[in-house]
This record gives C-alpha cells, structure tokens and sequence, in this order.
C-alpha cells in the first residue's frame, strides 16, 4: 500500500502539479469531528514520520485522505 508521505512527495515534486492545490485530511482530536484539512501551501516539510506546518507536526499515521483539484487520491479508514 503506498503511504501519504510517497504520494506528498510526488505531489509537490513533480513539475506539472501545483502543490497548493493539494489537500490533506487528518485526525486531529478536539476539532469537530475530530478532523482538520491543510492545503498544500501549508505544508513547510515532508519528514520521515511528519510533515511540518507552521502550526506543527503532523504525523502520517492520522493522515487519511489526500485530495489533489477535488479528486480523492488516497483515502483509508479514519481511526479516532
């Protein structure tokens, strides 16, 4: 199964794709739903285990769907 970091990596690397159009759903406990989206312009680094925001780190493992222009691109159950 290929894992959020491969295809952030992708995204923002490849000359073609603008990244800040991406989209990622996550985990995050207390927002509501237990959910919080960033957009692509957000995202400052793609670490081994996190990607790094202003606001934070934000590990894969909550990350459970990515979008790229409104197409779901990844997507696994969401675990709270």
């Amino acid at each position: 199964m290929i894992n959020p970091r491969t295809i952030l990596n992708k995204l923002k690397w490849k000359k073609d794709i603008d990244f800040e159009k991406t989209e990622v759903w996550y985990v995050h406990r207390g927002a509501p739903d237990d959910t919080k989206m960033i957009s692509g312009k957000e995202i400052k680094d793609i670490g081994r285990s996190f990607m790094k925001t202003e606001e934070g780190m934000i590990p894969f493992h909550r990350v459970f769907r990515i979008k790229y222009r409104n197409k779901t691109i990844f997507e696994r159950k969401k675990d709270t």
